[in-house]
């Protein structure tokens, strides 16, 4: 299993559920070049763990995560050459490649203000669960940064639709739970209390699933984004051909054979 300075994280060898929880509370879990890299490397390698079957992602205290520190990042980057932005950013691009490219699904249980790169990242993962009183903005207008970073404008009109995508990415403003639910960004707004538990039921409930599976969902999802329809047609041919040479299928047809045998 991995370790980090950056976060925590537990494994629950039963269900196979990894929870990684930022853990810098007193910063609103805000994000430096370490944690960047020690999440990108750590999804990175839950992915290739066969003992992992789904992830839980989120922070301790008051925040999900509220984005770049203002001292540790965005106050060292203002004098750094544009080499060295350019390989800032392209880290912070891959943590949500390593979080779309991991096959694991990833539950977000946002748990309180998700800000810039931590509103990306929620936005990310298959599935948001949210505290009802979280919020989030993606702020990157707000200091003078284009409002598409870390893939945000790709993500969020396939989210929210393009017009809501761009209100959201132009003004940097905050949303209530309840209207990011109310547009397609959060799946399910619970109480407070309930964020971190509903996402754990999601992610046992995917864990319990046929894995193989739910990795080429999560793989169409992303790849058919650029195809036409002939196309995605084409790749899900083969991506269902492929799978049913696999376990999990004929499991599931033994399985649904004892059913209708038994009666149940």
């Amino acid at each position: 299993m991995i370790e980090s300075r950056s976060f925590l994280i537990s494994h629950d060898a039963g269900s196979g559920v990894v929870t990684i929880t930022l853990n810098r509370p007193e910063r609103l879990n805000a994000l430096t070049f370490e944690v960047y890299r020690e999440l990108r490397d750590g999804i990175d390698a839950l992915g290739t763990d066969d003992s992992v079957r789904a992830i839980v992602v989120t922070g301790t205290g008051r925040a999900f995560c509220s984005g770049g520190d203002v001292d540790e990042i965005i106050g060292v980057l203002v004098s750094h050459p544009p080499e060295e932005l350019r390989a800032f950013t392209r880290l912070t691009c891959d943590l949500v490649r390593a979080v779309r490219a991991c096959p694991r699904p990833i539950v977000a249980a946002v748990n309180g203000t998700a800000a810039g790169g931590g509103a990306v990242l929620a936005a990310a993962c298959d599935i948001r669960v949210a505290a009802r009183s979280a919020r989030i903005a993606f702020l990157f207008t707000k200091v003078g940064l284009s409002g598409a970073d870390m893939g945000a404008a790709w993500l969020l009109p396939r989210l929210v639709g393009l017009g809501r995508a761009t209100e959201l990415l132009m003004t940097g403003e905050f949303l209530s739970a309840s209207e990011a639910l109310g547009i397609g960004l959060y799946n399910r707004v619970v109480a407070d209390e309930d964020a971190l538990p509903g996402a754990l039921t999601i992610a046992e409930s995917l864990a319990r699933g046929p894995r193989d599976a739910l990795a080429a969902t999560k793989r169409a999802l992303d790849a058919e984004a650029g195809m036409t329809l002939k196309a995605a047609l084409e790749f899900e041919a083969g991506l269902q051909a492929e799978l049913m040479t696999r376990p999990d299928f004929r499991r599931a047809y033994e399985a649904f054979r004892r059913r209708r045998t038994d009666g149940s």
